[in-house]
């Protein structure tokens, strides 16, 4: 998978208007915190998993995963992994600015008839 399709699908937008329940800025802050909750607490869960199987099976102690540094292919594999992450965590805001974006453009013919409106 490229890199520019793995970021467009991790901000993909659901199907139909989003209701809002609460202040809209109140309720972006708190999709984006929930998001970051939910994420975190799945990587938790596994990471603990992992943990717990590793250790017991004797592979890696605890200890060694506190000491260990990625190299450079690993290091760029968790920068990809972030950007993705983020867009997640930020969909809200991403979407929400598209949303601007495409109600205040005007088309060039737009742009034009307005243009010679403020003329005359």
């Amino acid at each position: 998978m490229s890199i520019d399709l793995a970021l467009a699908l991790s901000s993909a937008k659901a199907a139909g208007k989003r209701p809002y329940f609460m202040d809209r800025e109140v309720e972006r802050v708190l999709n984006i915190l929930m998001a970051t909750v939910q994420e975190l607490a799945v990587t938790r869960e596994r990471l603990d998993t992992l943990e717990r199987l590793l250790e017991a099976k004797g592979i890696v102690a605890r200890s060694e995963i506190e000491r260990f540094e990625p190299n450079k292919d690993e290091a760029a594999e968790r920068g990809l992994w972030m950007q993705e992450y983020l867009n997640r965590v930020l969909r809200t805001l991403q979407q929400e600015a598209e949303a601007m974006q495409t109600t205040d453009d005007l088309a060039s013919e737009e742009v034009a008839l307005e243009v010679s409106r403020a003329d005359a």
